[in-house]
């Protein structure tokens, strides 16, 4: 009887090599940059687009698999993070805080610190000034991102196939009706989730007139041709929370060298 894990098609083969050798790759003093328990990670598509920032205090190796490998128990974030969009990743560890508690204030502080700072550079990176969180992390004062490894997770050959733009507006219709099925289905889901509704119908949409350009020998449209921030609202922190007293943001809208 064959292995469980040779039955995967030889796509899925390849992304979880190309995922384990992303895990296992170590830094300059021989740590693996996945090894860290506290640290934080980002996921960008076929075009170099972020897609997703996320942090965690139980290893980033732990929680990097349960995202690309199916393993998370939520059914909504499965719907959120379609893997198949999934090209790169990008590792941010804390090695100062390894070894403390998960209870540790100040640890956690500066674990969200580091999130809200990556999450603004994936912001400022994105072409639509958005990312596909369903929750904006708590804002704070933005700090300077410690050293990070960006890695490949999909083959050449791969890229080249699943990049073709009719098979990414195919797959990026699916996400979204999968995404607002659950809305549906549920009835009383986050707000949080519905924004992300609105910002894959954008980039859905972005990337299906930039195809229909494409057949018209046209050039493709303007990225500020879709104003997501017009649609959904400010994404620099939860509408929630906008009562609350924040810190000066002349530092947020400044660009991170990091």
């Amino acid at each position: 009887m064959p292995k469980r894990s040779a039955l995967a098609a030889p796509q899925v083969q390849n992304f979880r090599s190309l995922l384990v050798k992303a895990l296992t790759e170590k830094d300059s003093e021989g740590r693996a940059w996945a090894a860290a328990q506290w640290g934080c990670y980002a996921f960008y598509d076929y075009d170099g687009e972020p897609i997703y920032v996320g942090q965690t205090n139980e290893q980033l190796r732990t929680r990097v698999r349960r995202h690309l490998t199916n393993q998370r128990s939520d059914a909504v974030a499965m719907r959120i993070l379609d893997v198949f969009e999934v090209a790169e990743m990008e590792l941010w560890p804390l090695w100062e805080l390894e070894g403390l508690s998960k209870k540790d204030e100040s640890a956690r502080q500066r674990l969200d610190t580091l999130e809200y700072s990556a999450y603004l550079q994936s912001i400022e990176q994105s072409k639509f000034n958005a990312i596909l969180n369903e929750k904006i992390p708590p804002r704070s004062e933005r700090t300077e991102l410690p050293p990070s490894r960006r890695f490949q997770l999909i083959s050449d050959e791969t890229r080249e196939e699943r990049g073709h733009p009719d098979i990414r507006i195919a797959r990026r219709a699916e996400t979204l009706s999968r995404l607002s099925a659950v809305a549906h289905e549920r009835g009383e889901v986050s707000p949080g989730l519905r924004r992300v509704i609105v910002i894959q119908a954008a980039r859905l949409a972005h990337l299906a007139a930039s195809r229909f350009a494409y057949a018209e020998g046209r050039d493709a449209p303007p990225t500020d041709a879709i104003n997501i921030e017009g649609l959904v609202g400010t994404l620099l922190q939860e509408h929630n929370t906008l009562q609350q007293p924040v810190f000066d943001d002349s530092e947020a809208s400044a660009s991170d060298s990091d």
